[in-house]
């Protein structure tokens, strides 16, 4: 392992690390999908996810990170809420939307992932957005390719969500390097041109994450001092997962089948193993 402009470079065999941390995240955001429904309480969901990363020999990476201290294993963003929202005694209803971040570190290596999860039935406008949401993130890891640019991939994002209807592509918050850290370069915008940015090649691992939102794209930070919610209160949606790319293509380091299936539905090939 090397860094080149501080963006941190993986070999092979910590790849495989950190597909062990992914996959731990993806099994754990799973549970926490079959997990949510009305009458639970955000905190209830905080416990079985850290019951769930402990249990398969990780470490949650976000409870006591950063300053304040997080306090929780998970992020829980209700409705309204973009990133950040911390679990406790809300408790969810139907027709709720819930944002859910998780983050797992084994061995010394991340995974970081997001889904957002309706409720119950939710409103036909708030379904397309959950659809755009996640349509976009997969639209940018399609875009990726050894030689291209971090751009190619923001610019894939915004340009899906652009082309689905009016909607508020966060920018102050971005996608980010993951390795040894969970946050690292570069940032992985939402938003912006082809061609720019640092240069793609093997060994990088970068979390592609979109937040996008009903109405305006502007937020605001909440008296917990984490918790991130649109100035408008328009709801919003967060899907994230963590991938590289090989020779062969991406593989999504946090996604069960390594990505396979949704990256062959977009005509890319499958980099992974």
């Amino acid at each position: 392992m090397f860094s080149s402009r501080a963006i941190e470079i993986k070999n092979p065999e910590q790849i495989d690390k950190m597909r062990v941390a992914g996959l731990l995240v993806g099994q754990t955001l799973e549970l926490l999908r079959s997990s949510v429904s009305a009458g639970v309480s955000t905190g209830e969901l905080d416990a079985i996810a850290e019951d769930s990363i402990r249990r398969g020999g990780g470490v949650p990476s976000f409870k006591g990170y950063s300053e304040p201290p997080f306090p929780a294993s998970i992020c829980a963003s209700v409705n309204d809420e973009v990133v950040h929202g911390i679990p406790g005694e809300r408790i969810l209803v139907e027709g709720d939307v819930l944002s859910i971040d998780c983050g797992a570190i084994v061995d010394g290596w991340h995974g970081d992932a997001a889904i957002t999860v309706p409720v119950g039935p939710v409103a036909v406008e708030v379904t397309e957005l959950l659809r755009v949401t996640e349509e976009s993130m997969w639209r940018g890891f399609a875009a990726a390719r050894l030689g291209g640019k971090v751009g190619d991939i923001s610019h894939a994002v915004e340009s899906y969500v652009r082309s689905q209807g009016e909607y508020g592509v966060v920018e102050e918050f971005t996608g980010h390097g993951i390795g040894t850290a969970m946050h690292q370069p570069p940032d992985v915008p939402n938003f912006g041109r082809p061609g720019r940015g640092p240069k793609l090649v093997r060994g990088m691992a970068l979390a592609v994450e979109p937040m996008i939102t009903m109405g305006t794209r502007h937020c605001h930070l909440l008296d917990d001092e984490w918790t991130v919610a649109t100035d408008d209160g328009g709801w919003a949606a967060h899907f994230e997962n963590t991938f590289t790319l090989t020779p062969e293509g991406p593989w999504i380091l946090t996604a069960l089948d390594g990505g396979e299936a949704r990256l062959t539905e977009l005509g890319v090939p499958f980099g992974g193993h």
